[in-house]
């Protein structure tokens, strides 16, 4: 899958702009907060139905606007698909396909396969739980509806619950049973399918960490869920005065965390920062084939300022990675343009090269 153009109209800093893109690499340059990591999340939203931070799609509107309009082209082999996204203040988004709307955004979750390499990844090592999580939900959905599903019915059956834990009188218990039935039966879904992810997944990752650093680090990514050793429905029951004293559920999948470890302790207090680094680029490539591998498409890669903090042979690993056939199209935004024409001089890939100011685009001459 590529995206041959994309028409942004006030998304963020870009007011307007059309561009056609190169079917392998595309790079992007210019200074910080230019607007080369705008155009990547345009590309995100397209996919996920929301920005890679999270913000709300309000702040994704320009100042003093009161809509925005992304609409791109993508090609699978010889189909066309036109995905076109409305964002409007204090109205709900509007995506199409094929000028088709959908019903539901989940139908559109997986069908246009993305993984990004952002410095925002840190977040993954030094944030909390709730940020793994993230990340293995994203995968996973990406190839398996049911998960998705599974996801969607479990954190509406928590938020019922925990909309019961917080109210003044008490509740009925067959309420509770309810909700807690819910959670147990699509919590059982999810955490089975997270511990086969995991094992399918850390050999790739090990793999890909290996071909970048070059040397004999060991790494390991550890599943750690309640549910390993506990009846999520017992334990739901036994907790219920408990959690109405603290106002929400203490137990369950949503509480499950995804260890990062370094020579087998973990990364965030050992690692240093290219060490990091490295095992969050791997980490993501390793997204990324697998990805290919369950997939029906080759996803699109974005790599956003990712060369920082990096050796230079680290560096030149990652780009021997990422030239191989198993890559398909590629954006990389980087401030310093010497730097992307030694990386694009080492390629045999068609390309094109953008410089980005103030949110504008302009397409520059081959190296």
């Amino acid at each position: 899958m590529i995206i041959e153009r994309i028409s942004i109209l006030n998304f963020k800093n870009i007011e307007q702009t059309d561009l056609v893109f190169s079917p392998k690499m595309n790079c992007l340059f210019g200074n910080n907060g230019m607007g080369k990591t705008n155009l990547l999340d345009a590309l995100y939203y397209l996919s996920f139905c929301k920005n890679h931070t999270n913000l709300p799609d309000s702040q994704l509107i320009m100042h003093d606007k009161d809509f925005a309009v992304l609409q791109a082209n993508y090609r699978f082999d010889d189909i066309e698909e036109d995905i076109y996204c409305g964002i409007k203040r204090k109205q709900r988004k509007i995506f199409k396909r094929n000028k088709k709307e959908y019903e539901r955004l989940s139908e559109h979750i997986g069908l246009l396969p993305l993984v990004m390499i952002c410095p925002a990844d840190s977040d993954l090592i030094q944030g909390g739980s709730d940020e793994r999580r993230k990340f293995t939900d994203v995968v996973i959905s990406q190839y398996d509806k049911e998960y998705l599903h599974a996801l969607i019915k479990y954190n509406k059956a928590l938020s019922q619950r925990n909309s019961l834990l917080k109210e003044d009188h008490l509740s009925d218990p067959a309420l509770f049973e309810i909700w807690e039935e819910q959670l147990d039966h699509f919590g059982q879904q999810i955490h089975q399918k997270r511990k086969k992810f995991i094992r399918e997944f850390l050999p790739i990752f090990r793999e890909f960490h290996h071909a970048i650093c070059q040397e004999g680090e060991s790494i390991g990514l550890v599943y750690e869920s309640q549910l390993d050793h506990e009846n999520l429905r017992q334990l739901l029951k036994d907790k219920r005065n408990r959690d109405r004293l603290i106002g929400f559920t203490t137990s369950g999948i949503h509480k499950d965390d995804f260890n990062f470890t370094l020579e087998e302790y973990l990364i965030r207090k050992t690692g240093s920062q290219g060490q990091n680094k490295t095992y969050l680029i791997a980490l993501k490539l390793a997204q990324f084939n697998f990805l290919v591998k369950t997939g029906t498409s080759i996803p699109i890669l974005l790599l956003d300022d990712v060369f920082d903090k990096l050796d230079e042979t680290r560096v030149e690993q990652i780009v021997k990675l990422v030239s191989q056939p198993q890559f398909g199209q590629i954006f990389i935004t980087d401030t310093n343009r010497k730097y992307l024409d030694k990386i694009l001089l080492k390629m045999d890939h068609d390309y094109k090269l953008f410089h980005v100011e103030n949110g504008e685009f302009k397409e520059l001459n081959a190296v």
